[in-house]
């Protein structure tokens, strides 16, 4: 029985030992040479750190990084990606809340690791994938027998509202229970070439990574500087000979923005995938208008839940120009809708916040100040025993066929002017418009002010006077500012902070 993911690496370098398993810039590993790799750095883990204590990595996304998550997990222990992107305070309270002993850098970090893990135990990978440490490989053979489902696989770390980032601890058992669950509905093949996109802090990437684990794909790294040559990227894809792309919106639309499938077309692409926001009508139409044939689904779920828990396949000839839904839970996870009075909502039409239990719920955010009200919370609809479910302070209602559809975030849900207004509403009604790309609306609190931002060649007044006719006057906002690009986070998704701090600026 496969209780750890330790087991699907061991199987794969069984079956597909010469097999070209991950692509990157800093490398090329058959599945073997991968194993071989991650269990000489687990050599010197499990001398060096006590069992279940997080390993931080302090890597660039690549073959390298992966390499050491896997050392961590032969060495009995968690990984953390910790971003050389971030700030180094934010970077250091990361550091401070895992209390890690040991970080794993490269070489070209390993200064700027020591400087800022000065209580740490740095070491470079580089100078212990080559061969193992002491005598210490024969407990590595012992690691895959002592793991159990339920121990930590992973944490990432989010904004918290307090403004401690917080991390979400997830186990092995969440990751396997998901992902022979998502490869079996998308039909990921060994046969299937992998295009990542996603930071290895988010966990988008986890899907990448496992799915080629659960079934021998291969796993090829996108360079982050393509996200800015949309050309380059597109010749990426084919050269690779891509198969499935389980990617941001924000990525997607980077291509169909700047016209990039009129350029070429990947033809070996068979499923796209998409989370983070709502896919945009006219992207999804440029997508779909080159690649008719490809499976496109709508993925929905937060990182406290193990990647995703609902997915919505789309119908091949149907029009989405109302929008995606989220559609249905994927098995063996119950999705479900409360009321403000923490009643279940059954009928279509009804708003409520989704809700979600089972094995893909993480263990919880590690080491959170205990006065720190988190979401999992007793199942309120389960008076007979602690049942722990996820609130995930997202909206949504069941539409016709049952299938839910995202109704904006509990927080982007204001009031304004006396009326409960959804932001989200506002940005369909304005992406719809002619010589619109994309479309972002933010609420300025402090002067009460609804604000738009939007990418492409549409004038300002045209807008306004285009949205004064299906919305109502309260939800029209103050201003409309044309921009060059809409400023993403870190997880490609929209960064409505740095809109604020545009608008700020501005004055």
């Amino acid at each position: 029985m496969k209780n750890n993911v330790l087991w699907l690496l061991e199987e794969n370098a069984a079956l597909y030992p010469r097999k070209k398993f991950l692509f990157a810039n800093d490398g090329v590993l058959t599945f073997a040479e991968f194993r071989e790799n991650s269990r000489n750095l687990a050599s010197f883990i499990l001398e060096h750190n006590d069992g279940n204590m997080p390993v931080a990595v302090f890597m660039e996304k690549g073959a390298m990084a992966l390499t050491a998550f896997f050392g961590a997990l032969y060495g009995r222990s968690p990984y953390c990606l910790l971003n050389p992107a971030l700030p180094k305070t934010r970077l250091k309270n990361i550091s401070d809340s895992l209390k890690n002993k040991i970080v794993i850098t490269s070489m070209d970090l390993y200064e700027e690791a020591v400087s800022i893990f000065d209580d740490c135990n740095v070491i470079k990978i580089e100078e212990h994938i080559a061969e193992p440490y002491g005598n210490s490989l024969e407990q590595v053979d012992e690691s895959i027998n002592r793991i159990i489902d339920t121990d930590p696989l992973y944490i990432n770390f989010t904004s918290g509202s307090t403004g401690i980032p917080k991390g979400i601890v997830v186990s092995h058992r969440s990751v396997l229970d998901f992902i022979r669950y998502f490869t079996d509905i998308f039909d990921i093949t060994e046969k299937d070439v992998i295009a990542n996109q996603a930071p290895f802090d988010f966990d988008v990437s986890v899907k990448d990574i496992y799915s080629c684990m659960y079934t021998g794909a291969s796993l090829v790294i996108v360079p982050k500087e393509l996200f800015s040559k949309p050309v380059e990227l597109i010749d990426f894809l084919c050269e690779h000979d891509i198969t499935v792309m389980t990617w941001a919106v924000s990525a997607l639309c980077l291509i169909s923005t700047f016209h990039g499938l009129d350029y070429k077309i990947p033809e070996k692409v068979q499923k796209i995938l998409f989370s983070g926001e709502a896919m945009p009508y006219k992207h999804l139409n440029e997508w779909r208008s080159h690649l008719p044939d490809v499976l496109y689904a709508n993925l929905y779920g937060p990182t406290e839940i193990t990647c995703n828990c609902t997915y919505y396949i789309l119908e091949k000839d149907k029009d989405y120009a109302d929008g995606l839904p989220i559609g249905k839970s994927f098995p063996n996870e119950d999705v479900f809708l409360l009321d403000e009075n923490d009643k279940k909502i059954t009928a279509s039409g009804s708003k409520g916040e989704i809700c979600v239990r089972g094995s893909a719920l993480a263990l919880g955010y590690y080491s959170l100040d205990k006065n720190i009200k988190d979401s999992f919370t007793l199942n309120p609809l389960n008076p007979y025993y602690n049942e722990l479910i996820y609130r995930t302070g997202d909206l949504a209602f069941y539409n016709e066929n049952f299938d839910l559809v995202f109704a904006g975030r509990k927080d982007f849900q204001i009031k304004y002017m006396g009326h409960r207004i959804e932001l989200e509403e506002i940005e369909r009604a304005i992406s719809h418009i002619s010589g619109v790309e994309r479309a972002c609306c933010v609420f300025d609190e402090k002067r009460s002010k609804l604000r738009a931002f939007y990418v492409g060649y549409a004038d300002e007044k045209s807008i306004i006077d285009t949205i004064k006719i299906d919305l109502p006057v309260f939800m029209i906002p103050s201003s409309v500012k044309k921009i060059e690009t809409m400023p993403l986070n870190k997880n490609g998704k929209i960064d409505r902070n740095a809109l604020m701090e545009l608008e700020d600026i501005k004055r």
